[in-house]
């Protein structure tokens, strides 16, 4: 049994040999000529070739931006058939000087001059101020979005600033894409300003207040506040003349529209049937006792 595993295992027979591709014999023997050489001390190393000289079969050549590589033989076999066939030659541009020597006339004038014929980093226009142009993309002439649960008359639960807490109804969405709530003032000393719906939660009660007329006036620009002087110095706070430095206070125009918009919320939440619930609503603060999560609340 073992004598058979052995027959077995015997090599094949040394005429059947791999037949190899030509291109690899030729390298082969290629390569043995070249190592009988290295070893006599005949061999001989071709010298390494200067792309920018005028000897190499490359040159390297700057075109369209970039450099590039052009072998010589082929371009000048381009050449030739081109001059056959009477067809004009297009010829690399030569690269342009960046500084032209000008002659000056004059006794005074040095002679000569340097001029750049590229604009240097370091130009500046001749004229007093530069164009101005129209800026694009501005983030005021973005589009605004708001959900769709804070709609005109929407009770809403302020989270954030002096009035967090509180109750509030939705009036309208401004061109900015912020709130205009108000209280009333009335119920919970809340007035007419301006808050950003993220810093809102939006209740399922809604009040029907498309009777109520807001004044025209009442946008963006209605709630910006003016610059109020800066506090007195320590040497000029010692004399007697110098007055208290002023504190924001709302325009006698602000508290009349005040009046008129709470005057017609009031009117709408009175012809409510849960007028003495709705009330109480407004003007109770609004917050959770243990075990209360508001992601799992209804509003």
């Amino acid at each position: 049994m073992v004598k058979a595993k052995e027959a077995v295992a015997k090599p094949a027979s040394s005429d059947a040999k791999k037949k190899l591709r030509p291109s690899k014999v030729k390298s082969l023997a290629k390569y043995e000529t070249k190592k009988k050489a290295r070893a006599a001390g005949t061999l001989k190393k071709k010298p390494k070739q200067n792309l920018l000289s005028g000897t190499a079969t490359w040159k390297v050549v700057y075109k369209s931006g970039t450099w590039r590589f052009v072998h010589r033989p082929t371009e000048a076999k381009l050449i030739a058939k081109a001059k056959a066939e009477g067809k004009p030659l297009v010829e690399t541009p030569k690269k342009k000087k960046s500084i032209i020597v000008k002659p000056i006339k004059g006794e005074k004038n040095g002679e000569t001059r340097e001029v750049h014929t590229v604009k240097r980093k370091a130009y500046y226009p001749t004229l007093k101020s530069p164009k101005k142009h129209k800026s694009r993309g501005l983030f005021k002439n973005h589009k605004r979005n708001t959900r769709s649960s804070l709609t005109p008359g929407t009770i809403v639960i302020l989270l954030t600033g002096v009035h967090k807490g509180k109750r509030a109804v939705l009036l309208k969405t401004l061109d900015t894409g912020l709130l205009l709530i108000t209280g009333p003032f009335i119920l919970n000393a809340i007035p007419m300003r301006r808050v950003h719906q993220g810093h809102v939660i939006a209740t399922k009660t809604k009040l029907d207040i498309s009777s109520v007329k807001i004044p025209e006036e009442v946008d963006d620009k209605y709630f910006k506040r003016t610059l109020l002087k800066k506090k007195p110095k320590k040497n000029d706070s010692k004399s007697l003349f110098v007055q208290k430095p002023k504190t924001y206070r709302p325009t006698e125009k602000r508290k009349s529209d005040q009046k008129l918009v709470d005057a017609q919320v009031l009117n709408v939440i009175k012809k409510h049937q849960d007028k003495k619930s709705l009330f109480l609503y407004l003007s109770s603060m609004f917050g959770l006792r243990n075990n209360q999560y508001p992601h799992r609340m209804q509003f």
